[in-house]
């Protein structure tokens, strides 16, 4: 009975030595991406309403609890602007065709908040492939594949750069004086 105890205590101190470092350094588990209270539903307007991009925001602003409404004046509209894909040569083969290719995604929305103002957001993700002209019909899949994991992403980054918002939005709240939540 007196060995158990010493391996007890010896887990415990382990155990909270983890704890306290994680807690120490400011580690959280992620969950949602804090999408601002006051944004509890929004207008999503498109250059392309059916567009793969508008559908994966759309769903990302569905799983932060935000509700898509149509446009209105006193509603926060998030307008996606456009989406570029661009691809360039990274190597080459020994007979000059392209051997690794890189793939470039962008994305630009505007938000704009009624009394606020509006801000414009950019992201992009790439992705590097291998391009064997021997394999064009799975390449072409492959590249097609990219492409959708690449706009999902997009639509993640959209997200979050929307949590940033909630700063200017915090400040521009009218400030209730003492008094007056007195009366």
């Amino acid at each position: 009975m007196k060995s158990l105890f010493p391996a007890l205590s010896f887990k415990l101190v382990i155990a909270l030595l983890i704890t306290s470092t994680l807690s120490a350094c400011g580690f959280h588990l992620r969950s949602a991406y804090l999408v601002p209270e006051e944004i509890s539903e929004i207008s999503v307007t498109s250059f392309d309403p059916y567009s793969k991009l508008t559908r994966d925001v759309e769903s990302q602003l569905r799983m932060n609890d935000v509700r898509i409404t149509a446009p209105s004046e006193n509603i926060v509209n998030l307008h996606l602007i456009s989406e570029n894909i661009s691809t360039r040569t990274l190597s080459l083969y020994q007979n000059s065709s392209a051997a690794e290719k890189e793939i470039l995604y962008t994305a630009k929305a505007r938000m704009v908040i009624p009394e606020i103002g509006e801000k414009t957001f950019s992201t992009s993700v790439n992705r590097n492939y291998l391009d064997n002209p021997q394999t064009a019909l799975a390449k072409s899949t492959e590249k097609e594949l990219l492409q959708d994991e690449m706009r999902a992403q997009a639509a993640s980054q959209i997200i979050r750069q929307m949590a940033r918002l909630r700063a200017e939005l915090q400040e521009t709240k009218p400030a209730v004086s003492d008094d007056t939540a007195r009366n």
